[in-house]
């Protein structure tokens, strides 16, 4: 996002109103590269194509907030890599991350990662620091420290099944694995912050975490998360969850959330009810089916419902309720943009 559109965010997160609707999405790698033309290892592998992939974007839709902005990132094996992760590259697809645990006996002698040191962690911050005078030359700043959450983590280290399997049968162990995983993840933000002091906002993503229950939400989520949004000082405390997201809306404020994108699954009238008016709602139209698969009149059509589903606009980012899928064309984009205008109280 430019440094305008920063700027009306943060008047946004100190409850006061703008005088338009921001429209925003979400976008990295699994949209960026196919929309730009270029292989995603080209992607990941080439500063330059990474800069100008982005910095397009920004310039053809000017009135689009694209967060986090900038995102340095390497698919799903970004965080799992510095766990010592095998990671598989695709040329059209999102890399993907092994397994590092063989069985739950491997928590207890896992270390915590250097996040100056390990895995891809390095990497992230160079193409940062590589390209962060052409960033600001462009109008914009470096403004979110950015993790995937621990469940999320820890679903790549174990596998999901597995995971979700230790949660129940070994709850102390899994607790143990989490609680190290946030470890790594308040050390990362904080040394983003540290490399970056332009750095006022965190991004958090985790969709493994709509699918326990309340109890399980309130032993193992809500505590690490209060820890990771609380870890730097941050304005914006951004989380994305497009699982299921009832029990996530009702503990935001706890957790320290300011900022959610959740499934489009919910109606924004259910995840304002449960969250609360000064959470900023990112969302909420089908990412998949009608924003990559549509055409601009089921764009247009699903915008206006969703704007219709709630009777106060203040505190909305209308997005897409993920981040933005592969194959979203221009038009589309350029639909959603005009229909929130057009419709916007």
């Amino acid at each position: 996002m430019n440094n305008k559109h920063w700027e009306d965010l943060v008047t946004m997160l100190k409850g006061e109103k703008l005088n338009y609707q921001p429209s925003g999405f979400i976008i990295d790698s699994p949209w960026i590269p196919g929309w730009y033309g270029i292989s995603n290892i080209d992607y990941y592998g080439s500063y330059d194509h990474w800069l100008n992939a982005n910095l397009k974007a920004l310039k053809l839709f000017p009135d689009a907030w694209f967060l986090p902005g900038f995102w340095s990132e390497y698919g799903m094996c970004t965080e799992p890599s510095a766990f010592g992760a095998r990671m598989i590259w695709l040329e059209k697809n999102l890399p993907h991350a092994e397994k590092t645990m063989a069985g739950i006996e491997d928590i207890s002698r896992m270390p915590v990662p250097n996040v100056k040191t390990d895995g891809l962690l390095p990497f992230v911050i160079n193409r940062l620091k590589a390209t962060e005078k052409d960033i600001e030359k462009n109008g914009s700043k470096i403004r979110f420290a950015i993790s995937r959450g621990p469940l999320n983590i820890a679903s790549f280290m174990m596998g999901t099944t597995e995971f979700m399997l230790s949660l129940a049968m070994n709850p102390e162990e899994s607790l143990l694995l989490i609680n190290k995983i946030t470890d790594y993840i308040c050390d990362w933000l904080a040394y983003q912050k540290e490399c970056f002091p332009s750095i006022d906002g965190i991004l958090v993503l985790d969709d493994i975490i709509g699918f326990v229950g309340e109890d399980e939400f309130k032993q193992f989520v809500i505590p690490s998360f209060k820890r990771i949004f609380s870890s730097i000082d941050a304005s914006a405390k951004f989380l994305h969850n497009d699982a299921q997201g009832l029990i996530t809306s009702k503990f935001l404020t706890e957790m320290g959330v300011n900022m959610f994108n959740f499934s489009f699954e919910h109606t924004m009238g259910e995840i304002r009810n449960l969250a609360g008016p000064s959470v900023i709602l990112v969302g909420n139209i089908p990412p998949r089916d009608v924003m990559a698969a549509g055409t601009p009149q089921d764009v247009k059509d699903a915008v206006k419902k969703a704007m219709g589903e709630i009777s106060d606009h203040s505190n909305v980012i209308w997005s897409v309720g993920g981040g933005m899928p592969p194959d979203v064309n221009n038009n589309n984009i350029s639909a959603f943009l005009q229909a929130v205008k057009e419709f916007s109280k």
